[in-house]
């Protein structure tokens, strides 16, 4: 079992890491049961979206690099149990990142230009394009 200071260092060694080095990754912590998503190595800031996400911005070129998904557990059986189908995007005990963002998107049925929607929409492009996955056990109900 990793420790929390133990998984701190690890991610701050990734992020030290030179720009060839790094990989996008996503970490669920049980401890805030949120995920954390890193898409690039840039330095960011955040701004929140809804009481689910937390936009990460590039410091450099202000584009989405991540994000992070707080109450993530419970997201996850409330959409599993709005759409059952979503079980279906669980594959080998994993779940990509985009399927949560998509399932969120989904499920909130805004206007299509709304600035929650736009961005929504950019993270499920850059979660897509980094091919992210989380440990699918939390989703299953408690």
């Amino acid at each position: 079992m990793i420790t929390p200071n133990a998984e701190f260092a690890k991610r701050m060694l990734l992020l030290a890491r030179p720009e060839g080095q790094f990989r996008p990754t996503a970490t669920y912590d049980p401890d805030g049961d949120c995920i954390e998503f890193l898409a690039k190595s840039d330095p960011f800031y955040g701004e929140r979206v809804d009481d689910l996400v937390t936009v990460y911005y590039s410091q450099e070129t202000g584009e989405v690099i991540g994000s992070l998904l707080k109450g993530a557990s419970a997201f996850c059986r409330e959409m599993l149990e709005k759409m059952p189908g979503f079980q279906i995007e669980i594959n080998d005990g994993r779940v990509r990142l985009v399927h949560l963002f998509r399932a969120r998107l989904w499920s909130s049925a805004k206007d299509p230009q709304d600035m929650t929607t736009l961005t929504y929409r950019k993270l499920m492009n850059v979660a897509e394009e980094a091919n992210v996955e989380v440990d699918a056990e939390i989703c299953r109900a408690s």
